[in-house]
């Protein structure tokens, strides 16, 4: 064991590092950008992953995407750190129910190309093929973007009427692209977008979006296209993550809605839950669309107090510079920074340092009422 997880107790909340993760498509510029380097560049790492303690499936790449402790005299994970003291940083309850595991990932993405065409399974169909507790449901929210080659951000999400298995397996032997992209709906997104991404529906973020996305903990996706876009040959493990090609097709749903019905049932509408002179608190995804997770979006102009409530939750800045109180404790956070927040912790304070609002968003686990 690593003995520097003993001197992390879970009393106040965690600074964690960025975590960058190699993928198959490009991108990660924006991102750059957001951390204000001078010589931002698109590149396979088009990820950053937060609160993470699950692995990519990318062979050769099994550790990106492990979050660690941001201490300079400590190499520490947080996935180590939970392993240690579940009860403490999940909570009792939590444990009972899910086990020493977030059930949540959580990731910044930002997309220079087209995403692969693909999808991810539900619990039943990641249970029965991938001996998983955890599917792949997932929620998208735009923060950013800009035009690839002249074209604003979109999405490809959800079957068109008509669409049939056997119709989606012959595009895809054909490797048809085009083909199974005119069979699902295409949307422009601009910031403040939100989407559910229920498992099994077939999707693709399009090239200039930057997002977060927060999703049951696992990296299981069925790929459809064997060269991305930007010409990247994939290998078959990558597309049928070792089910085959005829078996893969079972991961999808392939129940169809017209281009209202797909934006009515996966497009979410904002809900404001509090609101002061101080501070608002807004929920973008709640446990009522799914039990799978939920992600609001703090505004702080002076200062919020937050309870804990004996569930875990993380907070990633996106603008701003702030003081995050614990009792005595005191840590300076900004845009770019994310915190992991144990379950042991009842309460903290976010206090504005500067002239302009901090915005944050407020991640949490699985619901434990399902």
């Amino acid at each position: 064991m690593n003995n520097n997880v003993l001197n992390v107790d879970g009393s106040k909340p965690v600074k964690l590092s960025p975590a960058r993760s190699w993928r198959t498509y490009l991108g990660g510029k924006l991102i750059e950008e957001f951390y204000g380097s001078k010589d931002p560049k698109d590149s396979h790492f088009p990820e950053e992953w937060i609160i993470s303690i699950v692995s990519s499936r990318t062979v050769g790449r099994e550790t990106d995407g492990l979050n660690k402790l941001a201490l300079s005299n400590m190499d520490v994970t947080l996935k180590e750190i939970v392993d240690e003291k579940p009860g403490v940083f999940l909570g009792e309850k939590h444990v009972e129910k899910f086990g020493e595991q977030t059930g949540v990932l959580v990731k910044l993405i930002d997309s220079a190309e087209r995403l692969i065409i693909q999808t991810h399974p539900d619990k039943e169909k990641a249970k029965e093929l991938f001996d998983s507790a955890y599917g792949k449901t997932e929620c998208w929210y735009f923060i950013g973007g800009r035009e690839i080659n002249g074209e604003p951000p979109y999405v490809y999400l959800g079957f068109k009427p008509e669409v049939t298995k056997e119709h989606w397996k012959k595009l895809f032997k054909e490797q048809n692209i085009q083909g199974m992209l005119d069979c699902m709906h295409k949307y422009d997104v601009h910031p403040g977008d939100t989407f559910l991404i229920e498992a099994g529906t077939p999707h693709a973020i399009g090239s200039g979006c930057l997002l977060v996305e927060i999703q049951e903990p696992t990296d299981f996706t069925i790929r459809l296209e064997k060269t991305s876009p930007s010409g990247l040959q994939l290998e078959d493990y990558l597309l049928h993550q070792g089910l085959g090609f005829e078996k893969m097709f079972d991961v999808f749903n392939y129940q169809t809605y017209t281009r209202k019905e797909t934006l009515r049932k996966w497009k979410v509408a904002p809900t404001v839950l509090d609101t002061t002179s101080s501070h608002k608190e807004t929920e973008l995804i709640g446990y009522q669309q799914t039990p799978c997770f939920r992600m609001t979006l703090i505004e702080v102009t002076a200062e919020f107090d937050i309870r804990g409530d004996g569930v875990f939750s993380g907070l990633y800045i996106l603008s701003g510079t702030a003081i995050v109180t614990t009792g005595d404790d005191r840590q300076a956070v900004k845009k770019g920074d994310q915190l992991f927040i144990p379950a042991q912790v009842s309460s903290f304070s976010i206090i504005n340092d500067s002239d302009q609002p901090v915005k944050a968003l407020r991640l949490f686990g699985p619901s434990l009422n399902d």
